[in-house]
């Protein structure tokens, strides 16, 4: 059994100075390398044996959609009026639910909250782009490594989903935003593990189930606070893709760790621990409190004790817990995952419906299809 110093790198998972210490210092960078280890694998078998994917890639060639020509590009974006809308609309008010004084936010009005609304945008997005790269890569990699013709089948259609979701959030902000940021230094580290792992099914647990489950949570939370047109919508076809993304996960490890011996799944239960606490660690902004030469430190400590951040926090996880319970990650051996999963406040979604279940409810493509022919 591993530590949690060898798990994280660090002995405390909630160890602030530890977690702000790792940055990316190649910010300038244009080309990130990584050494891809697994076998490409060919299958003779055609038969077509596995009718949980069979269906999700019906489902999948029917639900492809236009990013140039299928959402409403013309929408005009004020990105200050937007971020104005945002706070009206969810009855916020920059910094009011924060006890400012003495720290560093204790001179900010209203300007400076206003900008970092902006910057803060600007950065969800730009990791949210970074992470639609990532998956491309790795579902390239699946269809290369996975030994079902199912599997590469459905695996073949997300690669064109990837390509979508990078050329969608690059174009909203390049075109309607004001700025990139550089990818987040706990998110690359975490996309690199999942590449470099040889084995296929680690890529599906660290991509499909972890990294795709967290964005599922995190678009629909931001699709339903965001006052947007062009983003809700964006963000509405995005989810409808990644629900079939999460369920391709859950249909194949469900099967493929019924197989697996008691170690075996130690590791992975380790791997999805370490992977959902580097996400979270990812989401705590640091590069954008730079950006306004503030104590980061400082800043992180005081923001994180807001009822909303921790509201987000927590629903973030909220498709990777009921996932993992269906996988049987949380209860396996001596119940190990789930007690990681209770320190990190996180349990009480285990009985949230699975997305290997809910998939086809999440399809806006289908039902605007369905509404447009009616």
């Amino acid at each position: 059994m591993a530590s949690t110093h060898e798990i994280l790198g660090r002995d405390e998972v909630d160890d602030l100075e530890s977690i702000l210490a790792v940055t990316n210092t190649d910010v300038d960078e244009i080309e990130h390398l990584v050494q891809s280890n697994g076998d490409a694998i060919f299958t003779w078998d055609y038969d077509r044996s596995r009718p949980a994917l069979g269906k999700l890639y019906e489902r999948a060639k029917k639900s492809q959609w236009n990013a140039q020509t299928d959402l409403p590009w013309d929408t005009d974006v004020d990105q200050e009026h937007v971020v104005l809308a945002n706070a009206l609309a969810n009855n916020a008010t920059f910094g009011s639910e924060l006890d400012t004084k003495g720290t560093p936010f204790e001179n900010w009005g209203d300007d400076e909250w206003l900008a970092f609304g902006v910057q803060s945008q600007n950065w969800t997005l730009s990791q949210f782009l970074h992470g639609e790269q990532g998956a491309l890569i790795c579902t390239a990699k699946v269809v290369e490594t996975v030994p079902w013709i199912d599997a590469k089948y459905y695996a073949a259609t997300q690669v064109m989903d990837e390509a979508r979701h990078v050329e969608v959030f690059a174009k909203y902000l390049d075109e309607k935003l004001s700025g990139h940021y550089p990818i987040n230094a706990h998110l690359r580290l975490l996309l690199d593990d999942i590449i470099e792992d040889p084995r296929w099914d680690m890529t599906y647990l660290g991509m499909q189930i972890m990294v795709e489950g967290l964005a599922l949570a995190a678009f629909g939370f931001i699709q339903q606070m965001t006052t947007e047109p062009l983003l809700k919508q964006l963000l509405r076809y995005v989810m409808s893709d990644e629900a079939r993304h999460v369920a391709f996960g859950v249909i194949s490890l469900q099967e493929y760790y019924n197989e697996l011996s008691g170690p075996e799944i130690r590791e992975r239960q380790e791997f999805a621990f370490e992977a959902a606490v580097r996400m979270r660690d990812r989401f705590l902004q640091q590069e954008v409190w730079d950006r306004f030469d503030v104590d980061v430190k400082e800043v992180v400590k005081l923001v994180m004790q807001a009822p909303d951040r921790q509201v987000f926090q927590t629903m973030l996880f909220s498709k990777i817990v009921p996932n993992c319970k269906k996988l049987g990650l949380l209860d396996a051996g001596d119940g190990w995952l789930r007690q990681r999963f209770t320190e990190l406040g996180v349990i009480q979604f285990e009985d949230w419906t699975d997305t290997g279940e809910e998939y086809a409810t999440l399809d806006e493509v289908s039902k605007d299809r369905e509404a447009a022919s009616a």
